[in-house]
């Protein structure tokens, strides 16, 4: 039985580190707690832990291994703080030069941190390394933004005005992959963007050091590496097109968004005093759209319907293939259409500022202007419409919470998606497919008796992104709440976007199409186009903004009235067909219809 009286003896070498060797009988210092009479050496062959075999580790490694794998580990920490730096350093923040060749840079900004860290005392060094740690760490966040941005939506990230965008992105997540996994992504994504923060600060301080314990070597270093930027720049050396090895790139992206934040603030101001600028704000509706009296007006947005669908060589034999189609068949029903383009304020999302433009007749390419534009006094196309004597009406499908705005747009009434009941299938992001809720309205506001014309806005979302369920057309007198689109709807793999997308918008059109055979009629008259293009993963870079836009009548005095536009004739517009900035259509509009 152990004695209680006796201190517990503790093992000084917990598992996992190694056993340190023992003195000898000669050593005159011997380890604290080694007690007044350590183990001798017996035997012929004596061994430092009196045992007959040599001082070993854990698992049979000795101290001189144990020394040498940490002393391994620790460089290989310091091998990752460096390349981690500077990969944070030379990153690119533009897709296109996301290559290889692009990290092989000289950056301008890591000489000078290093150079200053050595020139200050020890003292003042590790706060200053911190910071440049966490500054370095912000820079790689915000490269990462502008690559996200500008992969999604074809611009890079701005400072002022995207944080509201948040709240979008987690709609659209919710919608597409459930409440829990839009959860799951955004905790992923803050721990990963502090992770990275961490560890750009950590690399900094554990660098930090060792540069000024090296201080000859850094400073030999430094020197040449500066030689060599010089040489560079003044050769125009590069290893990826695009991108120099002579690199200031860090200092050129903070100053062109310290750029974007001066002009957001000024913006503002100018913003409104442009929006009070209206040639139309005081005529009086006997005066407005009188060429349309009598006539249903729909405005339609074919969500991502964009200039690539109709001349990418990807796409544009399927939905070139719908549309003559459609061509044929609206003639064969005594319509006829123009077409052209309209270049759009947003690319790859931000419908909501296409369709601002759209009817406002104001530029309108960021939240900010939106906002100001909402708080203003501007007629739009729908309130021109209202004063005329329309009875006015907004369709947004993919709308679930209050929407204000309608009042700003001129709508008399409002239907979001749940007013339209349905009852049928979600398709991805859109509730429901672009069929039912045009059949919807037909049904709530076209086939009212003893009404007044009605002009209206639709969004059409079934061409939205992710493009992995693609509803089918079924027969308009089965539609009923939906229900029947439980059947009727194909997959497409999450893997093949860019098909996905084709698909998806050869399905709005033929809907278009579908709905004038079925409903249309002498007074109905339709106005359809894109909101945006896709985003660059579909597009592929530099595709522009411009969208298709169609007018579609029987009546061959509403055409008329738009022949000086020089749209080209039929449901697609050619590579030669006029482009117009859309902030010009609200006017030019108006200005054809009211005489």
């Amino acid at each position: 039985m152990a004695d209680p009286s006796r201190p517990r003896e503790v093992d000084p070498n917990p598992p996992g580190e190694a056993e340190p060797s023992q003195p000898s009988e000669a050593d005159p210092n011997p380890p604290r707690g080694a007690g007044p009479n350590p183990p001798r050496r017996t035997g012929p062959n004596p061994s430092p832990d009196g045992r007959g075999r040599p001082a070993v580790g854990v698992r049979g490694r000795t101290p001189e291994a144990a020394d040498g794998r940490r002393r391994g580990a620790a460089w290989a920490r310091t091998a990752l703080a460096a390349l981690l730096v500077l990969a944070a350093l030379t990153a690119p923040h533009q897709p296109a030069h996301l290559t290889a060749g692009a990290f092989v840079r000289v950056p301008l900004e890591g000489l000078l941190v290093v150079a200053l860290l050595l020139a200050l005392p020890a003292r003042a060094r590790r706060p200053v390394a911190a910071l440049a740690g966490a500054s370095l760490g912000l820079l790689a966040v915000l490269k990462l933004a502008d690559l996200g941005f500008l992969v999604t939506l074809g611009r890079p990230f701005d400072l002022v005005l995207d944080w509201a965008l948040l709240d979008d992105a987690l709609g659209f997540l919710t919608d597409s992959v459930g409440r829990a996994g839009a959860a799951g992504a955004v905790v992923a994504t803050v721990l990963l963007l502090a992770a990275l923060l961490l560890a750009t600060t950590r690399s900094v301080l554990r660098l930090a050091p060792l540069l000024a314990r090296h201080r000859a070597a850094t400073r030999r270093t430094v020197a040449a590496l500066v030689v060599v930027w010089l040489a560079c720049a003044a050769f125009g050396v590069r290893m990826s097109p695009g991108v120099p090895v002579a690199d200031a790139a860090a200092t050129d992206l903070v100053g062109a968004h310290a750029l974007q934040v001066r002009a957001r603030l000024r913006d503002r101001e100018v913003f409104a005093a442009r929006v009070d600028d209206d040639a139309f704000r005081d005529t009086p509706g006997e005066r407005l759209l009188g060429a349309l009296r009598g006539k249903d007006v729909v405005v339609a947005f074919v969500e991502s319907y964009g200039r690539d669908a109709v001349q990418d060589p990807e796409y544009a034999p399927g939905v070139g293939a719908v549309l003559a189609d459609g061509d044929r068949r609206l003639r064969a029903a005594g319509f006829a259409s123009r077409s052209g383009y309209l270049t759009s304020p947003t690319t790859g999302g931000g419908s909501w500022l296409a369709h601002a433009t759209l009817l406002s007749g104001m530029w309108v390419d960021n939240d900010q202007r939106h906002r100001s534009l909402l708080a203003s006094n501007r007629l739009t196309l729908g309130g021109a419409f209202g004063r005329a004597g329309w009875r006015t009406v907004g369709v947004m499908p993919a709308a679930n919470r209050p929407w204000p705005e309608g009042a700003f747009f001129g709508y008399q009434r409002f239907y979001d998606g749940r007013s339209l009941g349905y009852r049928g299938p979600k398709f991805g992001y859109a509730p429901m497919p672009d069929q039912y809720t045009l059949a919807a309205f037909e049904r709530l506001e076209r086939a009212r008796a003893d009404r007044a014309p009605v002009m209206a806005e639709i969004a059409l979302v079934s061409s939205h992104s992710p493009w992995t369920r693609i509803p089918r057309l079924v027969d308009w007198a089965e539609i009923d709440d939906g229900t029947v689109f439980h059947d009727a709807s194909t997959g497409n793999p999450s893997s093949q976007p860019r098909a996905g997308y084709r698909r998806s918008v050869e399905y709005s059109l033929s809907t278009l199409v579908s709905y004038l055979e079925t409903h249309g009629d002498d007074d109905l008259v339709l106005v359809f186009l894109g909101d945006h293009q896709p985003a660059p993963v579909v597009t592929g870079a530099g595709a522009g903004r411009d969208v298709p836009v169609t007018v579609v009548a029987r009546d061959p005095a509403v055409l008329d009235r738009i022949s000086g536009w020089g749209w080209d004739e039929g449901l697609r517009p050619g590579p030669r067909a006029p482009v117009w900035s859309m902030d010009a259509f609200r006017d030019r509009f108006l200005a054809a219809f009211s005489g």
